[in-house]
């Protein structure tokens, strides 16, 4: 049988020991981390305008291609599929945001 001495358990010479567990503050508590999400979100609302203002700017394109050609400026097959989309990935509420988006991204040209 062996036994364990306290020299045995103790934290290597020269290691700190580990800090104790502190109550939550506000600086580490829920406020913290709300406030953390919601800068979070923030960052992600700003990617998300920018890349539909992209998306604005390429369907521009698309018109004015189609157009110049002889075509329609809208082309609902395609926006059908654009709709299929959105509602297979996110469900329901995927319909109303890509029919959103159609819409912003119509007719600006």
């Amino acid at each position: 049988m062996t036994t364990t001495t306290p020299e045995a358990t103790a934290a290597p010479q020269g290691a700190t020991p580990p800090a104790p567990a502190t109550p939550p503050t506000a600086a580490s508590g829920p406020e913290a981390t709300i406030a953390g999400a919601r800068e979070r979100i923030d960052a992600l609302d700003d990617r998300i305008i920018g890349l539909i203002q992209e998306r604005m700017a390429v369907s521009a394109v698309v018109q004015q291609t189609r157009i110049a050609s002889g075509g329609r400026r809208v082309h609902l097959s395609r926006e059908m599929e654009i709709l299929g989309r959105y509602r297979d990935a996110l469900g329901k509420p995927g319909t109303s945001l890509a029919m959103t988006l159609l819409e912003l991204c119509r007719g600006r040209i």
